[in-house]
């Protein structure tokens, strides 16, 4: 299931969620394309979060510096386009300086959690999606009825569904729960532990504006959802061919 867009169009231009996505876009750009393997491990052993490192007192800034690299083009791709959905609604709700401050305390709450998980892993961790599970916390928190276009693909079947956002982002939120507990963190792969805690902390850092919003009657006033007009539904061509009946020249009974 991959989102494709919200219908919870933000009031201002998102120019924090522009600016996010572009410098991750370029930071990536700066040392991935061309680049030999041997460059790209010491471009990570400087600016990745590296566990062992961290326990050995080096290198303090990788808790936030790791949020702007990437693995790969589909990890990069995959982490931008949650941002793009679901950033602009926080930062619309949070004001632009309030966004930068959210995003980057939900980046660090995410690589420390997975730190503490495995302190002393020497395989680095690099990603922004902490910090967009920080994001999807708070989106969940202040619209859990918001509707999300999501792409379900199953092997050749493929569908455009709307979804509640509680339905989207909490089945995303127990996976990585359960993803975590059945995976170890010292051996690489998905920084499942991050991903939780980016969410749980942007939950948290949410509940203060949620709360000045009215709390539960605030969810009472717009049930879960936006508080403004959603967007128009998105509409796709179905994939199956439409065939007109012909009509029969007989005039017998199979006419």
């Amino acid at each position: 299931m991959i989102p494709i867009r919200d219908h919870n169009p933000s009031g201002r231009v998102p120019f924090v969620t522009y600016t996010l996505i572009a410098m991750n876009v370029l930071v990536f750009l700066s040392y991935w394309p061309g680049a030999a393997e041997p460059q790209i491990i010491a471009f990570f052993d400087r600016f990745a979060l590296i566990p062992a490192g961290i326990s050995r007192g080096e290198n303090y800034a990788s808790f936030l510096t790791s949020a702007f690299l990437h693995g790969g083009w589909m990890h990069l791709g995959g982490n931008m386009l949650f941002l793009w959905i679901f950033g602009d609604n926080l930062e619309d709700e949070m004001g632009h300086l309030g966004f930068v401050g959210f995003y980057l305390t939900s980046a660090i709450g995410a690589a420390l959690l997975q730190y503490i998980t495995a302190p002393y892993s020497p395989v680095p961790m690099v990603g922004a999606s902490g910090a967009i599970a920080g994001v999807m916390g708070g989106y969940l928190l202040l619209y859990p009825k918001a509707r999300v276009d999501v792409l379900f693909i199953f092997l050749i079947f493929f569908r455009v569904i709307t979804v509640p956002a509680f339905a989207m982002l909490g089945l995303w939120f127990a996976v990585q729960l359960i993803g975590g507990l059945g995976a170890d963190a010292t051996q690489g792969g998905v920084a499942y532990w991050a991903h939780a805690g980016g969410f749980i902390v942007g939950f948290a850092l949410a509940l203060p504006l949620w709360r000045r919003r009215g709390g539960a009657d605030y969810w009472a006033r717009t049930a879960g959802q936006p508080a403004h007009p959603p967007a128009a539904p998105l509409r796709m061509p179905s994939g199956v061919p439409k065939v007109r009946r012909r009509k029969s020249r007989s005039k017998g009974p199979w006419g």
